[in-house]
């Protein structure tokens, strides 16, 4: 774990609830940041659940505990397995350790368990359509406040992201959607040009001027409207040569910030400061490091993504024993080989479903759809009508997403596709969202 000097004030036991931050100081905020990540670590090591994705959120949730204020502003965490830190700074640290306990913390968010948490979350990529409806409901009833929706860009492959960022960006309400950006491209493509920009239009004295020039602009008699456009149409022009990903974005209707480093707390609060001056949907495109602050869930963030007890100080784990997806991976490959129409699909998970080994050895018959369920099916639907041999192997939680599917693409036209339905039945640790109970009424 990184340490600082100031690590030792403890400012986590000093805070009941948000408020508690308004009054720190960068400094202050940076130990207390070290702190959230400690605190993690300890706790992870011996209840198990979501590390990675956690500790790769701390700056930017404290960043948005400074700007905003809930639970009059509002935040909805996509999955929700990046919301440890929000609960540690909402009045639940005491109770910490009790997580994925029974009686204790959720692993996700929560409103039963605290008005800090704005939507139930546990399953991917409905982050935008839920705060589409909460802004929406605040612009009706004149309730006032920003709803911030926090989405990963694993997220992003989920067909319903896209859904809710058309209607959202749409919608003229006060709206942020924050891109929590973690994957490796983001350092390739983003090199100091764009970050110098990215920094300077995020400065409130910016946003200001870009909304006092256009309105000046337009109040010019006669020639004011034209000169406008001509300008607009230039720096869109400009803009999209230089921002690729900026303009897909605004083509939906959202204003785009970024990207921004998402461990660098000053730039983050002046960002999410000058989203919040927006009257319309914002996208706050952040870049972020899974696991960082954790040397080893840094170096393997894909295998402290979801974890059970682990040594605090090394990372090490106890082998696991055999259970059913390394069965089940072992005769995937046993069957493959001796049968080459056979297909594995995986909804970003070939991990968890064991198909890791699949993939290395039939890497051209092993498709990895992303997190996207209902094409997963879909999908399967078509190679079967073809004459390959798909499985599709899938949390039973997560073909709840593809009912549909499996009753209009599949049954209907009783095409021969395998669901491989693992983690079935009670799951105690990862609570109401992750149960696997629904498998008999499908």
């Amino acid at each position: 774990m990184n340490k600082s000097k100031s690590a030792q004030t403890n400012y986590l036991d000093k805070i009941e609830s948000p408020q508690n931050i308004k009054s720190l100081k960068i400094g202050e905020l940076k130990s207390l940041c070290d702190e959230l990540r400690k605190r993690m670590v300890q706790t992870v090591s011996k209840t198990g659940g979501h590390l990675s994705s956690n500790l790769g959120v701390v700056e930017l949730t404290v960043a948005l505990h400074k700007v905003f204020d809930t639970p009059h502003d509002q935040f909805v965490w996509d999955v929700g397995h990046q919301c440890y830190a929000h609960k540690l700074l909402t009045g639940r640290a005491s109770r910490f350790s009790t997580l994925r306990k029974e009686g204790g913390l959720s692993g996700f968010p929560s409103p039963k368990e605290s008005e800090h948490d704005s939507f139930v979350a546990g399953h991917s990529s409905t982050s935008i359509s839920a705060a589409n409806g909460l802004a929406k409901a605040k612009s009706l009833l004149k309730s006032g406040g920003t709803v911030v929706a926090v989405i990963g860009d694993g997220a992003l492959t989920g067909g319903l992201a896209y859904e809710g960022l058309s209607n959202a960006g749409r919608s003229k309400d006060k709206l942020i959607v924050v891109l929590n950006d973690n994957g490796m491209s983001i350092s390739r493509n983003v090199g100091f040009v764009a970050r110098h920009l990215a920094a300077l239009r995020a400065r409130p004295r910016y946003v200001r001027a870009k909304m006092n020039f256009s309105s000046m602009l337009s109040a010019i008699p006669l020639i004011g409207t034209p000169i406008r456009n001509g300008l607009l149409h230039l720096k869109t022009k400009i803009k999209k040569m230089m921002y690729s990903r900026s303009s897909f974005f605004e083509e939906m209707g959202f204003n785009y910030i970024g990207p921004l480093d998402g461990h660098d707390l000053e730039d983050l609060i002046r960002g999410l400061q000058a989203a919040k001056r927006m009257d319309r949907p914002v996208l706050l495109h952040v870049a972020t490091v899974k696991g960082k602050g954790c040397d080893f869930a840094e170096k393997n963030p894909d295998v402290y993504h979801g974890v059970s007890c682990f040594d605090e100080q090394t990372g090490s784990r106890e082998p696991s024993p055999d259970c059913f997806s390394t069965v089940f991976g072992q005769e995937m490959c046993l069957l493959a080989e001796q049968d080459e129409r056979i297909c594995a699909i995986t909804a970003a998970m070939k991990d968890g479903t064991g198909l890791v080994e699949f993939d290395r050895r039939y890497s051209k018959r092993c498709f990895d759809v992303g997190i996207a369920e209902e094409h997963a099916v879909t999908f399967a639907a078509g190679l079967a009508h073809n004459d390959a041999l798909p499985v599709f192997a899938v949390y039973s939680t997560f073909l709840q997403r593809s009912y549909d599917q499996i009753l209009n693409d599949a049954a209907i036209s009783n095409e021969h596709i395998i669901l491989a339905i693992d983690r079935a039945g009670i799951v105690g640790e990862d609570g109401e969202t992750h149960q696997g109970i629904f498998d008999v009424a499908f």
